[in-house]
């Protein structure tokens, strides 16, 4: 594939992640301080009521005509009645949050109390759904669960895949680009005072296969571009030619998913869906997230800790070999230490032939005195016959 551009990512990765480091600290401060996070009754339990009506009603006026029926916290959602054949186009859900149901009377008493305060309007009830607040729980472990499911199942295929370019630490690093597009889905719903429900849930598993296909095919790229540029080309110089490489495909790839989705989230702004809203400008941002982690987040991150593992197993090895070295110079100096000098080996040598020269002048001596007590008392014998023959 021709590189058509020549953007260094390696290098400028610490601005990556200063930007997106920075994007998350001023929605966490507005997320905390300022817009709260709504979480949706399918995750606390408490009761939904939809009213359908005709004509323009203020969130305000429905929301003082509703809450003189019951003492307990409302939550408004308005949409359109796209299912409707008659005047009532407009939707109004009544969310109330708790962990009990709220009782036959008390939904009468709200339902009498709109009605009475809006008689032009049509009110209708269409519909009513209580939410156990354990089941809430339970679904909302079971969407986790999905998650972290899906995080350990990449982790694996990566692993595997790519176990020639490190396919582990490859692995982790799309799950921390992974984790990054998670938070920035988040968020989007806390900026836009989106309620958490099943919609985030199927946001955050779209935008995570999104995310983790790009981060792929630009590992499959570095992985081919090892091979074909040898063992002399650093990581940095062989993720940056891959990233380069990419770059154009997974600039359309999201352009053209995000004009698809773009298309969805006009419509269903210009027919205040509100269900659709909250799928589709959510998603639209993630995909953005997505392809920005792949390229600037998790192949940069990569070559950092890549390079970090190599540094340490060279120090490993010198010091290994700096060891062995000392180790053989220990041995050579204890050697030499227990080997006897060439010059001691000779004045050993010449104590052993003086000694036994010594020896074997003490033997002639010795032989020689014993001749010479045998010849003495020959002698004095022979003298004293010649001097009896006298």
């Amino acid at each position: 594939m021709r590189q058509k551009f020549h953007i260094d990512f390696v290098k400028n990765s610490k601005i990556f992640f200063c930007i997106s480091l920075g994007l998350m600290l001023v929605a966490l401060v507005v997320n905390i301080f300022f817009i709260p996070t709504r979480v949706d009754i399918q995750f606390t339990g408490g009761t939904i009521i939809k009213y359908s009506y005709s004509g323009e009603l203020k969130e305000k006026q429905i929301s003082d005509a509703a809450q003189k029926a019951t003492k307990d916290t409302i939550s408004f959602t308005f949409s359109e009645n796209l299912a409707s054949s008659d005047s009532n186009s407009h939707m109004v859900s009544l969310e109330f949050m708790g962990n009990k149901a709220i009782s036959v009377e008390e939904q009468d008493e709200v339902t009498k109390q709109l009605t009475e305060a809006f008689p032009k309007n049509n009110i209708k009830l269409e519909q009513s759904t209580v939410v156990d607040a354990s089941k809430g729980a339970n679904f909302f472990f079971k969407c986790l669960a999905a998650v972290i499911l899906a995080a350990v199942l990449i982790i694996a295929y990566i692993g595997i895949r790519f176990k020639k370019i490190g396919g582990i630490s490859a692995g982790v690093m799309a799950i921390v680009a992974l984790v990054h597009d998670l938070i920035i889905v988040y968020f989007t719903f806390a900026m836009f005072n989106m309620s958490l429900n099943d919609n985030f849930i199927a946001v955050v598993l779209m935008v995570l296969g999104y995310s983790v296909n790009d981060t792929i095919v630009i590992y499959d790229r570095i992985r081919e571009n090892r091979r074909k540029m040898g063992p002399k080309a650093t990581t940095a110089e062989v993720t940056n030619a891959s990233i380069n490489q990419c770059f154009t495909r997974t600039i359309c790839t999201s352009i053209t998913t995000l004009a698809a989705i773009g298309s969805v989230l006009v419509v269903s702004l210009i027919f205040n869906i509100e269900s659709i809203i909250s799928f589709a400008l959510p998603m639209m941002i993630g995909l953005v997230s997505g392809c920005y982690s792949s390229i600037c987040i998790a192949a940069p991150l990569w070559v950092m800790w890549k390079n970090h593992t190599d540094k340490k197993k060279a120090e490993k090895s010198k010091a290994s070999k700096g060891d062995k070295k000392a180790l053989d110079k220990s041995k050579k100096a204890e050697f030499k230490k227990e080997k006897p000098a060439p010059t001691a080996v000779k004045e050993a040598e010449q104590e052993e032939e003086s000694e036994e020269e010594t020896e074997a002048e003490a033997e002639d001596t010795s032989a020689d005195e014993a001749a010479q007590e045998d010849e003495t008392p020959v002698e004095s014998a022979e003298d004293a016959e010649k001097d009896g023959e006298e």
